[in-house]
């Protein structure tokens, strides 16, 4: 099994939220996936979306706070874009390269995570098996973000590390990560 810890860092802005961090860790072992975020601190200042009762797939969910995470197959430029809400919605799309060819994954007809909140912590973990989408025997590259929108309608945006010059989560620079 490979394991590693991971602290995001926000993009530089002039909303940055003060006394809160996003970490985690990420573990892979063959064709399963295993993540935890642990959105930490003053969270009095952030929109946090109510769990729904009926968690469904649906799209624009970093439009508001959004837990993200994107896997490339190693060497190839087709990579995916997982996105889980604290309501419990969720989604996955395809793409064949850079930000082309966007597509929802039909593969995965559910995700199966746990959002768990208390005043100074927000807790999602998630376990998925990749193999309907990439071998096991297959390196693959993460990328790890998340968009934390505020009550105050600001958004900053989380990653490992930010390689553009604007926040953008899909450069396979940023899909550090390698499990």
């Amino acid at each position: 099994m490979k394991e590693q810890k991971f602290a995001l860092q926000p993009f530089a802005s002039d909303n940055l939220l003060r006394n809160v961090q996003i970490i985690g860790n990420i573990a892979r072992n063959d064709h399963k996936l295993a993540i935890t975020y642990n959105l930490l601190g003053d969270l009095t200042g952030i929109l946090i979306a109510s769990p729904s009762d009926t968690p469904t797939r649906k799209d624009e969910l970093w439009e508001d706070t959004c837990f993200e995470f994107f896997v490339g197959i190693k060497d190839s430029e087709r990579y995916w874009e997982f996105n889980l809400s604290p309501a419990g919605h969720w989604n996955v799309y395809r793409f064949d390269s850079y930000r082309q060819g966007m597509q929802a994954e039909t593969a995965f007809t559910t995700l199966p995570f746990h959002v768990e909140y208390q005043p100074d912590i927000l807790a999602l973990n998630l376990d998925v098996d990749l193999a309907k989408i990439v071998a096991s025997d297959q390196g693959i590259d993460v990328g790890i973000t998340t968009v934390v929108k505020q009550k105050n309608s600001q958004v900053s945006y989380w990653a490992l590390t930010h390689k553009g010059a604007e926040a953008d989560f899909h450069l396979r620079d940023s899909f550090v990560i390698l499990l």
